[in-house]
């Protein structure tokens, strides 16, 4: 499923097309996906202009003026595709059928941004002027923002029993953090993802803070990480799976210098984390 890095990097693929336009035309080409649709969905949407696009955690959400937002979740197949009437389909790979065109917009200038999801696990909502949405209601600090903090982590982690990786995860504690890139934060921080959340000390959290950005950013530099399903909004695949220090590379040895440990595989709450016992305490 599409973590910070590849929403954010959709995000802005989307910007140029969506962003202070009017979306002229929408079609909803089926009553549900994941949940149903809103059965005003088009006629809310048809005529608005676009003032912004934000990322909440794994969400994006449309801005129109005076009528609320979209609110958009990829789920774990969705893409969104940029087809522009002057150049062409020239967005579209053939591989992506389009019997999985779900919802479709319209700009004035002809360009279709289309949110096609085979698996429909995917969302699209809306949020009325002024409200906040459940599934944005309870969310914690984004972890690239000043709100995210080492005094901020640490007393969210004070006292929990629960393991580090299983804390980071809880979108409660920190909004947008996956399984990637909690594992490989948590490999550079030196953490072993088993370590009970309350037992790590402020400087570690400090330093956990730090790798947390630095991973989210070199990620979203890198377009996000293609592994099955992620592409970004211009249809290239992401790269950052290239650098991984840990996740996927169960059997490869420590990259950290000096470190002759080997990557190991666990389960913890059904998702596989990968770490190097010798080098994360």
């Amino acid at each position: 499923m599409p973590e910070l890095p590849e929403v954010e990097t959709v995000r802005r693929g989307l910007a140029p097309h969506l962003e202070g336009h009017v979306i002229a035309r929408a079609e909803a080409r089926r009553p549900d996906l994941r949940w149903p649709l809103p059965p005003d969905l088009v006629q809310v949407v048809t005529g608005a202009r676009v003032t912004g696009l934000r990322r909440r955690s794994k969400y994006i959400l449309v801005d129109l003026e005076d009528r609320g937002s979209i609110l958009l979740h990829l789920g774990m197949s969705g893409r969104m595709l940029i087809e522009d009437a002057l150049q062409g389909d020239f967005h579209r790979d053939p591989a992506i059928l389009p019997r999985h065109d779900h919802v479709l917009f319209w700009n004035e200038q002809g360009t279709r941004i289309t949110f096609n999801d085979a698996r429909r696990f995917g969302m699209v909502d809306l949020v009325a002027p002024g409200a906040t949405h459940p599934m944005l209601a309870h969310l914690g600090p984004e972890p690239l923002s000043d709100d995210f903090t080492p005094a901020l982590l640490a007393e969210a982690l004070a006292g929990r029993k629960s393991p580090i990786k299983a804390a980071l995860l809880d979108q409660r504690i920190v909004a947008g953090l996956g399984n990637i890139y909690v594992s490989e934060a948590l490999s550079r921080a030196g953490i072993d993802p088993r370590r009970a959340s309350g037992r790590i000390s402020d400087q570690r959290i400090a330093a956990l803070v730090g790798h947390i950005r630095d991973v989210l950013t070199e990620a979203i530099a890198a377009g996000g990480s293609s592994l099955r399903d992620h592409r970004q909004a211009t249809g290239e695949l992401g790269y950052f799976q290239h650098s991984f220090r840990v996740y996927g590379r169960e059997g490869a040895p420590c990259p950290t210098p000096g470190c002759t440990g080997t990557i190991r595989r666990v389960v913890q709450s059904g998702r596989s984390s990968f770490f190097c016992p010798d080098c994360q305490k």
